[in-house]
């Protein structure tokens, strides 16, 4: 393989292909920078928030709890876009390090600018980075497979959101605490060190990758097909019960906090 190659299809090796080391490892930093940003986010709006004079302007809870809301609303309305992008025009590898980089922009916006306007540039930075790579990170992973090593995919698989949990578990452990220590400067930057993290992380990886190469006729045909579009039908009355539910658990990152906060 050239140097400046990389390979297009998983090596038939019974072994654990080296790229996954990256992809988890990426995926923990990547999970820590969001969720960490996300626990503070009500609190940071309703204590803390500028005007463009630097004084304090900060949000009602109502008002707060919709920024919220919407924010992560957007994020999962983003995968549909970041998906398509990745199977049409860019690949997997090239659409997560694009939008990791616009991800990386809306964490350093929201650590340097504490107004209004830095919020709404920061919070749509991020929910298109991170909402674009959600659909790509998983399946990347299962790209590196291989029927040779399939039986590992599982392990792999469990790694991958023992990654996730660590690092949720610790950013939102971490991130309030020097919110209220520190203040929202070092709260959101810390997150966005960790992106970079991952974003590096990632991109040191990228002989060690399988790269799929996008097909533009192939999402067309998918998207044409009557077959596809009744699978969806008959998935979507299932995922109406789970939008109640997840629009429930959000509430532990807003209402919540906010119920905490008065107690």
């Amino acid at each position: 393989m050239n140097k400046h190659e990389f390979r297009t299809e998983p090596l038939a090796t019974a072994s654990m292909p080296s790229g996954v080391v990256h992809l988890v490892v990426n995926e923990g930093a990547e999970r820590f920078s969001y969720y960490g940003m996300r626990s503070i986010l009500v609190v940071f709006m309703t204590g803390m928030l500028l005007n463009t004079q630097g004084t304090l302007d900060p949000m009602g809870e109502a008002e707060a709890k919709s920024y919220f809301h919407l924010f992560a609303s957007a994020v999962y309305f983003f995968p549909f876009l970041g998906a398509i992008l990745a199977d049409a025009f860019l690949g997997k590898y090239k659409t997560i390090i694009l939008l990791s980089l616009v991800y990386c922009g809306g964490h350093v916006v929201l650590a340097l600018d504490h107004t209004r306007f830095g919020l709404l540039v920061g919070l749509t930075l991020i929910a298109i980075g991170s909402g674009g790579i959600k659909p790509c990170v998983s399946a990347n992973l299962g790209d590196q497979f291989s029927f040779a090593n399939g039986h590992l995919l599982t392990r792999a698989f469990a790694w991958f959101y023992f990654a996730i949990n660590v690092g949720a578990f610790g950013s939102v452990m971490l991130t309030p605490w020097l919110l209220e220590h520190y203040g929202p400067g070092l709260a959101f930057g810390v997150p966005g060190i960790l992106m970079f993290v991952a974003t590096t992380v990632f991109w040191s990886g990228r002989r060690q990758y399988v790269h799929i190469s996008p097909d533009r006729s192939g999402v067309l045909q998918a998207l044409s097909s009557p077959q596809i579009w009744r699978a969806i039908g008959k998935l979507a009355g299932i995922y109406v019960f789970v939008a109640f539910f997840w629009s429930l658990y959000d509430q532990t990152a807003s209402a919540w906090v906010l119920q905490a906060q008065h107690m």
